[in-house]
Parts: structure tokens; C-alpha cells; sequence
């Protein structure tokens, strides 16, 4: 039951670091603060954000692959893929609708950034049970 609590708090410290990492006020900062990552290696980009590695590993140790778990990798995996695909769009290609570059624009909230540590730690907690 410990090893519950010591891998829950894992993945929330992993979700603490990829908030500190990615803080920006509006969301086209956060892409910028992404871009960043992936503009000195894309493997770099990838080890930003090492909640998904932690939830990859939690898997292969208690080899527990419920609904829960898979929900929890399946959001983790569409999380980064969809920035690597917004980060595509604005930066690479410059091909931006202007509804999306309206919403880059918008302020973040202080709050948005513990969207993850919210969401992704008590999904663990519910498929480690």
C-alpha cells in the first residue's frame, strides 16, 4: 500500500516539474517555452515531460493495464502530441488560423497549470487500486 502513496507522489512531482516548465501567461508562451525544447533536440522536448515515462514505468512495475491506466497513457500521449502538433503548425509551418491564434493570444489562468496535477494523480490513484 506504501508503494501506492511513494508512486502517486511520483507522478506528482513530475507534474509539478512539467508545470514549472512550461508556465507561460498566454498559451502561445507556453508553445514557445515547448519550442524551445524541441528547437535544441527533439529527444529534449520528449524528456520535458517525464510524467509519461514515470506512468510507462508504474505499467511495466505493477503490470496493472486497467481502464484507468490506459485512459491515464492514452491523455498523456494525446498531451504531447498535440503540442508537438500545434508547435508544427505555429512555428514551422506559420500556418495559424485566426480562431487558434485567438485563442494562443488568451491569458492563462495561475490555476490552468495544476490541471495535471489534479487530473493525472488521482486517475493513478484509482487504477493503482
Amino acid at each position: 500500500m506504501e508503494n501506492l502513496y511513494i508512486l502517486v507522489l511520483l507522478l506528482i512531482l513530475a507534474e509539478l516539474f512539467e508545470a514549472l516548465m512550461q508556465r507561460a501567461s498566454t498559451l502561445l508562451g507556453i508553445l514557445e517555452n515547448l519550442y524551445g525544447y524541441y528547437q535544441k533536440s527533439v529527444f529534449l522536448f520528449f524528456l520535458m515531460h517525464p510524467s509519461f515515462y514515470l506512468i510507462l514505468f508504474i505499467i511495466l512495475l505493477t503490470d496493472i493495464l486497467n481502464i484507468s491506466m490506459i485512459f491515464l497513457l492514452t491523455l498523456k500521449v494525446f498531451d504531447i502530441f498535440y503540442k508537438l502538433e500545434l508547435i508544427k503548425k505555429v512555428f514551422i509551418d506559420g500556418v495559424v488560423s485566426e480562431a487558434i491564434s485567438g485563442i494562443l493570444l488568451l491569458k492563462v489562468p495561475p490555476w490552468f497549470f495544476l490541471i495535471g496535477l489534479f487530473t493525472y494523480p488521482p486517475l493513478l490513484y484509482m487504477a493503482l487500486l
